[in-house]
């Protein structure tokens, strides 16, 4: 049965330490999950995901609906059983996706209508369908299907928005029936509009789910705007459920979702930057296609005991992206996601210590912000 344990709020800030529990193993807060888009972290094998001690992945509705349908899925024992992952997966409702086919999908009430960016083939996806795959798919946690607000978004059209969110998550609720097994999360939108999100958070929570995700953030928006937003809609949400910031992931991101009370955050940041030769470091990004790396024959981080850092060169790692090599990509997608998962192991450590905010400072001082 899944649950959620509050164990230790911070002194200093809004930051907390919790542990949720799931069939599949507990995931410690705050805690960053990996993407897994179609059924796999690129580059990485579910093996090398323990290894660097992942707690719990992510796969995408959309995609996994598209190749290889979630019939197939099912038949194959669900989604931990195909891919071989016997932790916690959390799937997403797959709106964003089809939010973002722009022309090609078109909203109803019922739900949306689009052509798959595969093959142009015509579907639709509502709120009863979206609950069916995530069913077919097995998740721990799945996400109801909401409307994503883009940015900048007029008043007029957020209003409208939020109200439709609401009515398909009741719809979601109502549809889902393996509650056992499976934690339907509602996500709050609302835009940036403080009183509009204030009405979405009501309207979502009074439906009652175990978990609460804050979407329509990370969309384009400032820096200062989506802290601004963090800020007044966390303090919305039950403390005694936890609460996700959705598709952040770049390390200055995380510190500031976790400061103001977020449990847990995700992105593709770590495995996309890997494949185009940038590395998250303790001093900052790396690009490593510079020539000032050519006969750099130390570390990508001296800092990091990664097996990308213990085992290989910046000279040599540089050598398999220029000659487009597969290995580079996987050393820098190990790397990337190792230096997550630890920065988040680390800050979980400052929360208990009470030193919080002293680890952001000098995490912040040396990495450059």
């Amino acid at each position: 049965m899944f649950s959620f344990e509050l164990i230790k709020e911070s002194k200093e800030c809004k930051a907390r330490l919790g542990k949720i529990h799931t069939n599949h193993g507990d995931i410690e807060t705050p805690i960053f999950m990996p993407v897994g888009t179609k059924a796999t972290v690129k580059a990485m094998t579910p093996e090398e995901m323990k290894e660097l001690e992942a707690q719990i992945i992510l796969g995408n509705t959309y995609h996994l609906y598209l190749r290889p349908g979630h019939e197939l899925i099912k038949e194959a024992g669900g989604l931990h059983k195909f891919m071989n992952w016997d932790r916690p997966i959390l799937t997403d409702s797959g709106g964003f996706q089809v939010f973002s086919l722009g022309n090609l999908r078109k909203i109803k009430e019922e739900g949306v209508e689009f052509r798959s960016h595969v093959d142009g083939s015509k579907h639709f996806l509502s709120p009863e369908k979206s609950m069916e795959i995530q069913n077919y798919l097995g998740s721990d946690i799945m996400m109801a299907f909401d409307e994503c607000i883009p940015y900048p978004a007029s008043r007029e059209y957020v209003e409208q928005s939020i109200k439709r969110t609401t009515r398909w998550a009741k719809r979601c609720k109502e549809f889902h029936e393996n509650t056992e097994n499976q934690a339907l999360f509602g996500i709050v939108q609302g835009g940036m509009y403080e009183d509009l999100r204030r009405e979405s958070a009501k309207q979502i929570t009074d439906i009652d789910f175990p978990g609460y995700a804050i979407g329509g953030l990370s969309v384009g928006e400032p820096r200062e705007l989506m802290c601004e937003v963090m800020d007044y809609t966390v303090d919305l949400l039950p403390k005694d459920k936890p609460r996700y910031l959705m598709g952040v992931g770049s390390p200055d991101y995380l510190f500031e979702a976790v400061e103001r009370g977020i449990d847990m955050a995700d992105c593709v940041l770590p495995t996309r930057m890997a494949r185009h030769g940038a590395f998250f470091t303790s001093r900052g990004q790396l690009t490593i296609k510079n020539a000032k790396y050519k006969r750099d024959f130390g570390p990508i981080d001296e800092n990091c005991n990664c097996y990308t850092c213990r085992n290989y060169s910046r000279a040599y790692i540089r050598h398999l992206f220029n000659e487009n090599e597969i290995l580079g990509a996987r050393l820098a997608s190990i790397h990337n996601l190792f230096f997550l998962i630890n920065l988040m192991k680390s800050i979980r450590i400052s929360i208990k210590e009470d030193n919080f905010m002293n680890f952001k400072k000098e995490f912040y001082d040396n990495y450059g912000y």
